[in-house]
């Protein structure tokens, strides 16, 4: 079984940053591919970054790219993802979760953390 926990969320204002952790436990991190998602209220949980378990190759959505930056440190089980310039269109739940395949799509995740509230005030 694997256990993924999500911090860093919190309230910022339009055009500040927040950095998302993501702390993995119980199965070989590296084996895996990470990804984040959201979910705000009242719609479906959408992509936003992933990762390839090789720490090279990495996926964004269009709403986020040039402003997200997602990483790994393999060493400490943890995948990061660095938001900056944000909007009040970023507020949602965002999720870590690990899996393989294509990782921009939902449904190729397996394991998934619990969430954290990220909300961004104009």
């Amino acid at each position: 079984q694997v256990q993924l926990v999500e911090s860093g969320g919190g309230l910022v204002q339009a055009g500040g940053s927040l950095r998302l952790s993501c702390a993995v436990s119980g199965r070989t991190f590296s084996n895996y591919g990470m990804g984040w998602f959201r979910q705000a209220p009242g719609k479906e949980r959408q992509f936003v970054a992933a990762i390839h378990w090789d720490n090279i190759s990495t996926y964004y959505a269009d709403s986020v790219k040039g402003r997200f930056t997602i990483s790994r440190d393999n060493a400490k089980n943890t995948v990061y993802l660095q938001m900056n310039s944000l909007k009040p269109e970023d507020t949602a739940v965002y999720y870590c979760a690990a899996g393989w395949g294509n990782l921009m799509l939902r449904n190729e995740y397996r394991y998934w953390g619990q969430g954290t509230q990220v909300t961004v005030s104009s």
